[in-house]
């Protein structure tokens, strides 16, 4: 029975996983930032699990002229149940840690590389769908695009650069925590 459960040393680890998550609810998980010549200060869109912030008045006023829809909180779905699914997420992780037992820890992580891949699936979804579903009505015409989940994109006189915010590293962070005690207590 004790070889299935991990150390002390190890819960610990998963205990701050736990709260490196709850943690990344009040940081930005992504964002992009938008530079052109007439705005050199830049626009941003900042993506919390819950919110969007940043210049979105601006930047929807903007993506008008090419056809884009609006970025709104109301047009993403997810910001509605996403604090409630890491949260529970978190809640998870502590209960493994301190129920101390290593096919729990297997099944979180599984948990875990699953969210995270679906999470990457849906905002690559948002991007292509706001980039390639244009109004052919629109004032300026562009061909369809998508823009990255990271890097640079160069759109008209547009630069744009999205980034993950400190929240998607906490999470990261996390989940190598998680990852130590499969490596310390094999």
């Amino acid at each position: 029975m004790a070889k299935k459960r991990f150390s002390l040393l190890s819960s610990g680890l998963i205990v701050l996983a736990a709260a490196l998550i709850v943690t990344s609810l009040f940081f930005p998980w992504w964002g992009m930032e938008f530079y052109a010549p007439q705005y050199p200060e830049g626009l941003n869109i900042i993506v919390y699990p819950d919110k969007l912030e940043g210049e979105i008045d601006i930047v929807n006023g903007l993506n008008h002229y090419i056809g884009m829809k609006e970025f709104s909180e109301e047009n993403f779905q997810e910001l509605t149940y996403l604090k409630y699914l890491i949260g529970g997420l978190a809640a998870l992780t502590l209960l493994i840690a301190i129920l101390r037992r290593k096919s729990l820890l297997y099944f979180l992580i599984g948990i875990f590389s699953i969210g995270g891949m679906l999470g990457v699936w849906d905002l690559r979804r948002w991007l292509h769908d706001f980039g390639t579903n244009l109004d052919p009505m629109a004032p300026i015409k562009v061909d369809p695009f998508v823009p990255p989940i990271l890097g640079e994109n160069t759109l008209a006189n547009f630069i744009t650069n999205s980034y993950l915010g400190t929240g998607s590293y906490l999470v990261i962070a996390a989940f190598i925590l998680l990852l130590i005690p499969i490596w310390k207590d094999r």
